[in-house]
């Protein structure tokens, strides 16, 4: 039983009604309206009932609170640690140093999340200021936050759609509604009621809130204002959905904890063991755990995360993949499905002939786009004249039963009107006729718009020589109705309806759209059409195929997808055929079986989460459907990239992983819903920006396996001393310091600028859930450590020995460390690869860079006297560098050994 309306009923008592599926009388009954409109004290009260026709905004975060969060990170507050405790050594500049390092990190992830919270307003923006509305009678002009349920609607082309609205009367209306549904082509509405199961995309009795009016008029009811429309469905939908947390996100919050914790158990086992074990005072043990602690913690860490995630990000700019959150960046790295829409990302979004029936004959075309480029070849026979008679008469046809122009601007050809009539325009000059001479030499004298009643276009045309014909295009269905005839290649002939179903099968598989073209001589003298004139007597000219093609591109780029273990997935609006097609035609891994929302409505969550692994192509999808598929696939430990462009893809592109939206044609909900925007609307760019995904991951790593070892290596030098019972530590907490930063940011910071290994779009993604560092990474830090650790006091014992001062040897063992890490650096370049080679000792200039000015520092602390006295440094002699470099050297050749016996295990 439905709900009717009534003066006392609550704000939010809209009728219950399938508005879709019931006629027009039925929908003014329930709304209580009448073709004249309501009368204006009645809008007035609903309006007051109702509430203004606009979606609820979500007040966003302050910029406080979102610059504030920047800083709730483990590894930030490890680093405030840092400042803290070498403030309390009254070490003013390194606090400052450190804090300035935390604050430009907090900058530039402010900046780049400055518009994450915008997506419900820019869903909002998508209504239609105006609209115009019959109310007691007469036409007027109101805001559109004004219109009411029960309100007459009119709508013109180029008009939003203001509300949802019930159509009462159409005249030839095309609405867009790809923004919405996905579906690719504007829709041709009716105010004949469809079935209450019909889909959203389907249902030809409805314009749809935020959709664009491309051609003709209509006249309907407002059933649904402000967040009762779909459009606030959807709006409801994005609030409601959580958005996940990045993989690099949860490892950093892991490493850190675990990072914390053993920096806090190692001080506090340096503590124990001085007092206990070496009888040290509280006081000097304290300083020296305080010591340990800064050897500890990667200073230069975070900000090096940072700026290697933001070199990730001018790269992929570079190649049209715009990030708009940084941590997307590294999440790319792991992507292992990739959800994509089919219009204009894995197609080019252009209608194409693809193919041409003739009696006789079957052309194929070749060309993409709406340029004219290419060529029409028959595939049954060798063509003959009286063929190609027949295929010249149907695209001159087609062209003047045609209300579109092809123009070329700026190198490229743009069409100006309906995509369907452009691509016969296109296939006309493929076969050399000039349009706007043919149309000059047959000017029109009357028209039948195309309706979605009758579902064709009729003209009538005149030559110069007062000779007149009929064309007919539309739906094969119904021309084949009206003929009588068939064009062979000598004379017109009785049609063959089997024969010509047949071919319409055939093309449908193929995922065409088909077009019938028919036409008929008339009399001179007439110069007017009705419907009486078109019902029979046509001769049928041929069947035109329609396909809007796939592009080169994205063919190799889910290639190279498929190379990289990353699963390929179609989600559309359009229809099954259409998508099977496609999907064949771009090698998806299953193309030969789709499921339509209607399928997935049937299935529940458990059998749906089994059936989403296989099943690669999903047709006449609703928002919903694409958000259950996006959450089901994630629920299998998938890092799921979705990409879209319509309103109806912000909640799926907002939970996934990587939300991915299209620049060019992409709705600006679309756009702020996503981590990352296509410049080109390019399926390839995506493809790219998985690689540079996987390299930034690849280069953070290294940085990682590049610094803690350092930190390894000096922390252990501290608690080897503390052991041997050494009353001065070798290094202080302002030289820690110094190599620490001053490595950072030269030779870690050159990691960044790392390229792609070779074999990166080969290997598998990684799985979410392995830590940042496995046992093998933790291994070389020890290795590595322990090295480091050896030579440097190794050296620090010889130069006390041999009667250097404390100061010169602590300055042996701070160029000890810091040479160390020089060599060290060629071995992190590749994580497993030999670098013993052309490639790997010169093949990154900014390393030999970053070596070089890192020398020059070295000097610098070493031999100039203001440094002296800051850093508690002396000269030293050149028989001491040889030594250095010489010791140093050594980790570079044990790696390098400990690398190849890791391969030999690999490959046994």
């Amino acid at each position: 039983m439905h709900t009717q309306l009534h003066a006392g009923a609550p704000s939010a008592a809209l009728p219950d009604v399938s508005w879709h599926s019931c006629d027009t009388a039925e929908a003014l009954t329930h709304l209580e309206s009448a073709l004249d409109g309501l009368s204006h004290g009645e809008a007035a009260e609903r309006l007051t009932r109702f509430g203004a026709n606009r979606l609820p905004e979500t007040k966003p975060r302050s910029a406080l609170s979102r610059l504030l969060m920047q800083f709730h990170n483990v590894l930030i507050y490890v680093l405030l640690g840092a400042a803290v405790v070498t403030l309390m050594l009254g070490h003013q500049i390194d606090a400052g140093v450190i804090l300035a390092v935390v604050l430009i990190n907090a900058v530039i992830g402010f900046v780049q999340e400055g518009k994450a919270e915008n997506a419900l307003r820019a869903i909002g923006n998508m209504l239609s200021p105006e609209a115009m509305v019959k109310r007691a009678g007469q036409q007027l002009s109101v805001a559109a936050e004004a219109l009411v349920p029960g309100d007459i609607v009119l709508l013109q082309p180029g008009d939003r759609v203001p509300a949802d609205i019930r159509l009462l009367q159409v005249n030839g209306l095309h609405i867009q509604e790809s923004a919405l549904t996905g579906e690719s082509l504007a829709v041709s509405k009716q105010a004949a009621a469809v079935d209450e199961n019909t889909a959203l995309a389907d249902r030809l009795s409805m314009a749809y809130s935020g959709t664009l009016v491309t051609r003709g008029q209509a006249s309907g009811v407002v059933v649904a204002t402000g967040s009762h429309t779909e459009l606030g469905h959807i709006s409801r939908l994005v609030s409601s959905v959580e958005q996940v947390s990045t993989p690099l996100l949860k490892q950093i919050a892991q490493f850190g904890h675990w990072l914390t914790i053993a920096i806090l158990v190692l001080a506090s086992l340096t503590f124990v063991l001085g007092v206990w074990l070496r009888a040290y005072s509280a006081d000097a043990m304290f300083l020296a755990a305080v010591s340990l602690a800064v050897a500890a913690i990667p200073e230069g860490l975070p900000a090096i995360m940072t700026i290697t995630l933001a070199l990730g990000v001018q790269r992929m700019a570079r190649r049209n993949a715009i990030i708009r959150k940084l941590p997307a960046v590294e999440t790319l790295g792991a992507v292992s499905v990739i959800c994509s829409d089919k219009t204009g990302t894995l197609t080019r979004n252009e209608l194409t002939v693809r193919s041409i029936a003739i009696v006789g004959a079957h052309y194929s075309l070749n060309g993409t786009g709406y340029s004219p480029e290419g060529c029409i070849n028959s595939e049954s026979q060798p063509d003959d004249a009286g063929h190609h008679a027949v295929l010249n008469e149907l695209l001159q046809k087609a062209v003047l039963c045609n209300d579109t122009a092809l123009t070329l601007e700026d190198g490229h050809w743009r069409v100006h009107g309906d995509p369907m009539e452009g691509a016969l325009c296109v296939a006309a000059m493929k076969d050399r006729l000039d349009i706007e001479s043919l149309r000059h030499r047959y000017p029109r004298t009357d028209v039948i718009p195309f309706d979605s009643k009758h579902k064709f276009m009729a003209t009538l045309h005149h030559d110069h020589e007062g000779a007149a014909c009929l064309i007919v295009k539309g739906a094969p269905e119904h021309v084949l109705e009206m003929c009588l005839y068939q064009a062979g290649k000598d004379r017109a002939e009785p049609i063959e309806l089997t024969l010509w179903t047949q071919k319409i099968e055939a093309m449908a598989a193929e995922g065409q759209r088909i077009l019938a073209i028919a036409t008929r001589t008339e009399p001179a003298q007439k110069t007017a059409l009705d419907f009486d004139d078109v019902q029979s007597g046509l001769t049928l000219l041929g069947l035109v195929g329609l396909l809007d093609p796939p592009r080169e591109e994205a063919i190799s780029a889910i290639a190279r997808c498929h190379s990289a273990g990353v699963r390929v997935k179609m989600i559309t609006g359009d229809h099954a055929a259409t998508a099977l097609a496609i999907a064949a035609q771009l090698n998806l891994q299953n193309h030969r079986e789709a499921l339509t929302g209607r399928m997935i409505d049937t299935l529940s969550d458990e059998a749906l989460r089994d059936t989403v692994r296989e099943v690669d192509v999903y047709a006449r999808v609703t928002p919903e459907h694409k958000l259950r598929l996006v959450r089901l696939l994630q629920s299998h430990g998938m890092i799921v990239a979705m990409t879209g462009d319509g309103v109806n893809d912000a909640p799926a592109l907002k939970r996934a992983d990587v939300g991915t939206a299209m620049g060019c044609n992409g709705t600006e909900a679309a756009k702020e819903a996503a981590e990352m925007v296509l410049a080109d609307d390019n399926f390839a760019s995506i493809g790219h920006a998985l690689e540079e995904g996987r390299t930034v991951y690849d280069n953070l790593r290294k940085a990682i396996l590049f610094i803690l070892p350092t930190n390894g290596g000096e922390a252990l030098v501290i608690l080897a001393a503390i052991v041997l019972g050494f009353t001065e530590l070798p290094l202080t907490p302002v030289q820690i310091l110094w190599v620490n930063m001053i490595t950072a940011v030269t030779l870690a910071l050159a990691l960044a600028f790392e390229p792609a290994e070779a074999d990166i779009m080969q290997r598998p993604p990684r799985k979410p859930d392995v830590p940042l560092l496995n046992r093998h990474l933790i291994w070389r830090i020890g290795f590595v450590s322990v090295i480091l650790m050896s030579g440097t006091f190794a050296l620090y014992l010889w130069s006390l020995e041999h009667g250097a001062s404390l100061a010169e040897a602590r300055t042996v063992a701070v160029n000890t460390l810091v040479l160390f890490e020089i060599f060290y650096l060629f071995n992190a370049r590749y994580i497993v690869a030999p670098v013993l080679n052309r490639a790997g000792i010169i093949g990154n200039p900014l390393v030999l860079g970053a070596i070089a000015v890192l020398l020059l520092f070295q000097m610098a602390f070493t031999y100039l006297p203001p440094l002296h006295t800051l850093f508690g440094t002396a000269p030293i002699a050149s028989r001491d560098w040889l030594l250095i470099a010489l010791v140093s050297s050594s980790v570079l050749f044990l790696v390098e050994v400990e690398k190849a016996w890791l391969r030999r295990r690999h490959a046994s």
